[in-house]
């Protein structure tokens, strides 16, 4: 059974900086390309980060560029998502996907208020 289970989200004041991890089971984690996409309120599902099958190779959306670190641990089959800077409009429901296969997690909740 393939699983995508995201977490590090919750509350952080503008400025502060989270961390998401995302562990995957149930596929080859190591032999795919991973994204952290994000649902913000009254937008549409925007992808934020790409990393490469290995890492090395990643991509980052204009909107997070210079504030978030997508890396991988093939090893430990898990993704993360370092995020800095935080701004109010960085709040929504962060999910990671292996778009190959069409997988995705549930989401974790990230709200940035003071």
């Amino acid at each position: 059974q393939v699983r995508l289970v995201e977490s590090g989200g919750g509350w952080v004041q503008p400025g502060g900086s989270l961390r998401l991890s995302c562990v995957a089971s149930g596929f080859t984690f190591s032999s795919y390309i991973m994204r952290w996409y994000r649902q913000t309120p009254g937008k549409e599902r925007e992808l934020v980060a790409t990393i490469g099958s290995t890492e090395g190779n990643t991509a980052y959306a204009d909107s997070m560029k210079g504030r978030v670190i997508i890396s991988r641990d093939n090893d430990k089959n898990t993704l993360y998502l370092q995020m800095d800077s935080l701004k109010p409009e960085d709040t929504g429901v962060y999910y990671c996907t292996c778009p190959a296969r069409d997988f995705w997690g549930q989401g974790t909740q990230v709200t940035v208020s003071s």
